[in-house]
């Protein structure tokens, strides 16, 4: 199977109007992969040679900018993440409102989301206790294993 040019930018198109994510092809020699996902994987880049500085040890020291060592955050980054990979939805239907917002306090094993997959709707239960300070998924988007939803403050 071949393509040409004029049939792969319909395809890019309609992905692109379309609620897919990822679309893929394979026949034979020929393979196709389009993604809108943001982590999907890249082809290799060339890195290219860094530039050697010429300027003299002494004067390099002098301009260079002082570095501070690595610091690591106060608290620990606590997140609600999904259990596998399917359609998260934030509200039980349609009608209804979000299981949770930001500000609202969240307890441990209380429901937070839905995640469908294959028609099984898996209900999302927090393990963690706090207050929801970030959503980090839309209604109706895909997630992937262990992808953070939400991001709880356990001292809020």
């Amino acid at each position: 199977m071949t393509m040409n040019l004029e049939e792969i930018r319909a395809l890019i198109q309609d992905l692109e109007n379309s609620s897919l994510r990822e679309f893929e092809l394979s026949d034979g020699d020929f393979s196709l992969h389009l993604s809108k996902n943001e982590n999907a994987a890249l082809p290799a880049a060339v890195v290219p040679a860094p530039v050697v500085n010429s300027i003299a040890p002494e004067v390099q020291e002098a301009s260079a900018p002082a570095v501070e060592p690595f610091k690591k955050a106060a608290k620990p980054d606590l997140t609600i993440n999904a259990p596998l990979v399917g359609t998260v939805y934030l509200r039980p239907n349609p009608d209804a409102p979000t299981f949770k917002s930001v500000g609202d306090r969240v307890v441990a094993g209380e429901q937070v989301a839905i995640v469908e997959a294959m028609k099984l709707m898996t209900p999302v239960k927090s393990e963690i206790a706090g207050v929801i300070t970030e959503v980090l998924v839309e209604e109706d988007q895909v997630v992937e294993f262990d992808m953070p939803m939400f991001r709880v403050d356990p001292k809020g």
